[in-house]
């Protein structure tokens, strides 16, 4: 019995050069910029710098929220406790200078991600909030920002 070392895919052969010319398409190389002299190309280190994250407003309501709640405590119940301790809505409140779109779009993605961790019927931040331990909360927080993030806002 001999054996055959040669396998059957059944993938069909495609031109490799249709992925280089369908990434052609979707990535076009930019336009040439005009040659620098050679004798100061050679001299000067070109150093390209990543474009540096600039956190959009929900990003950054949500980001100062959870610094509030670090610094100043996470509380249950109440808006604000005596000793400055708040709540998920107090803390989005003490972030945002002003129920504006940015306070109502970090609510929202909060909300959005409690939902998405502890379940679709809870109604509102505080509801949530006051049926969670500090952990699950934070939890969402964070998972909210990295959201945020990722999406841009």
């Amino acid at each position: 019995m001999s054996m055959n070392t040669r396998t059957e895919t059944g993938f069909t052969h495609i031109d490799p050069d249709l992925y280089a010319k369908a990434f052609q398409l979707l990535d076009p190389e930019p336009t040439p910029e005009p040659a620098a002299p050679a004798a100061a190309a050679a001299s000067t280190p070109v150093f390209v710098m990543p474009p540096v994250h600039r956190a959009g407003a929900v990003e950054k309501t949500l980001t100062d929220a959870l610094a509030f709640l670090d610094t100043h405590g996470w509380a249950k119940h109440r808006l604000i406790h005596p000793e400055g301790a708040r709540c998920s809505i107090g803390a989005l409140r003490a972030a945002a200078d002003a129920r504006n779109d940015a306070y109502r779009d970090a609510g929202n993605l909060l909300l959005d991600e409690a939902r998405r961790q502890h379940g679709k019927g809870w109604e509102s931040i505080p509801s949530w909030n006051d049926s969670h331990s500090g952990a699950q909360v934070r939890s969402v927080w964070e998972a909210a920002i990295r959201r945020a993030h990722h999406m841009n806002i």
